[in-house]
């Protein structure tokens, strides 16, 4: 998708120029200034009112644009002149009120000339002509960010379970997260100083709370692996392959040590390097990317001995960097260390500032319907939405803050329930903190 703007806005600011290099003449001879303004004026409005950007559509995906008016022109109009083209052996599609539903179609070779309000956004897909196509899926893949909920079911009670592996609801989350390329999840682990009778850890461990960030590769390694079970001489056998190539370890390494530079500027990579070659090509990049951020700490830990450190002094860590499979059981782990896994929001990324949002825990199908599960993880992963993809850091920011008042009045979840507070339903633990914002 080309986009070609003319440069008849710079015609235009040359006349102003011009105008005001004249100023200091107009006492002299005002009727014949005052002609010549008005000639470049209107010379001015028939340039911009014919100000056009040109589109050339061949490529299948979603282009947004918001087509902007410069300054120096904006006080003639507020419109601008769109001109579509749809390649040979392409059809276009495009829309002006940001959904799909009201599409208009400009058919192969021919073209399309829009007039646009400056506020309008013009989204354009081109498909080849003799491809049919699919709305729906446009209309999710073109959004911003995902708001979801937890996913699954009871493993013994669920007939979904009683399905092929791959038609289980945990299979189709691994599909999204593969095709919307969502690399990176972040689990922030905070230990409210309010919570810390939540904690089943000593309280000298966890004096003044602490707050750490689980940076885990999602979508490689064992969970995304070759697998298979068969028989081999009579025995029934199973593999699971775990692969991560350089550029899958380096691109979640750069996100880790960005996180890190706006925290406490320490990376703690987690690995089992003594045992896997996986592993040890992991610790051999992340240190090549800790190169070049040498504000920031690094070392390695083995996942092992992660595992006892996140119960010994969990304050020591501040972003932990891992695999996908290790990620997966320390964020768990993490959870249960600030109180509950209710507590426990997340974000999974990608490249752009695309995202999607989730509480860390499952379905809990066994509390379903009771009203008594913890929203904290769920608003707070809206809080995350709102700073990682929309950087709306003020608004996520009043979020959080009121989430903690709440909790310092003395509210709670059956779940982070302690001696002296008072227990409340999730309806009314999640319309405290709204009206606390």
């Amino acid at each position: 998708m080309k986009e070609r703007r003319g440069n008849k806005q710079m015609i235009l600011r040359k006349f102003w120029n011009y105008i005001k290099e004249r100023k200091n003449c107009m006492k002299k001879n005002c009727l014949n200034n005052v002609l010549l303004i008005f000639i470049i004026t209107v010379l001015g409005m028939i340039i911009f009112l014919n100000e056009q950007v040109t589109v050339n559509a061949s490529a299948n995906k979603v282009s947004t644009k918001k087509y902007a008016i410069s300054k120096d022109a904006g006080a003639y109009t507020n419109k601008i002149k769109i001109k579509i083209k749809a390649k040979k052996g392409y059809k276009v599609y495009y829309t002006l009120n940001g959904t799909f539903k009201a599409k208009k179609v400009i058919k192969s070779g021919k073209k399309k000339k829009i007039i646009i309000n400056q506020s309008k956004i013009l989204k354009i897909y081109a498909i080849k002509s003799t491809n049919k196509m699919n709305f729906k899926k446009i209309k999710k893949k073109a959004c911003d960010a995902v708001l979801m909920g937890s996913i699954g079911g009871d493993a013994k009670t669920s007939p979904w379970y009683q399905l092929e592996p791959d038609k289980r609801p945990e299979a189709g989350l691994l599909k999204i997260r593969k095709a919307l390329n969502l690399f990176a999840n972040l689990r922030p682990a905070v230990l409210y100083d309010e919570l810390k009778g939540a904690c089943p850890l000593k309280e000298d461990i966890t004096e003044g709370g602490f707050d750490m960030m689980i940076m885990r590769e999602l979508t490689g390694g064992l969970y995304f692996g070759e697998r298979k079970t068969v028989e081999e001489d009579g025995v029934m056998t199973a593999y699971d392959s775990l692969t991560y190539n350089e550029n899958e370890i380096r691109r979640i390494a750069k996100r880790a040590f960005d996180v890190a530079e706006k925290r406490r500027c320490k990376v703690t990579s987690v690995d089992k390097a003594n045992v896997l070659d996986s592993s040890r090509l992991w610790r051999k990049v992340v240190e090549d990317v800790a190169k070049k951020y040498p504000n920031v700490e690094l070392e390695h830990m083995l996942v092992d001995n992660c595992a006892m450190q996140l119960v010994k002094d969990p304050r020591q860590f501040d972003v932990i960097l891992t695999e996908n499979m290790f990620g997966d059981i320390l964020s768990d782990e993490a959870s249960m260390v600030t109180g509950s896994i209710g507590m426990l929001a997340s974000a999974s990324l990608n490249e752009t500032k695309f995202g999607l949002y989730e509480p860390s825990g499952g379905s809990a199908p066994d509390i379903a319907g009771k009203g008594i599960a913890n929203p904290i993880a769920t608003i707070l992963s809206a809080a995350m939405m709102l700073r990682f993809s929309f950087d709306l850091d003020q608004e996520a920011d009043a979020i959080e803050a009121a989430v903690e008042k709440v909790l310092k009045d003395g509210y709670r979840t059956i779940d982070i329930m302690s001696e002296g507070k008072k227990q409340i339903s999730t309806k009314e633990m999640g319309d405290r903190i709204a009206a606390y914002i």
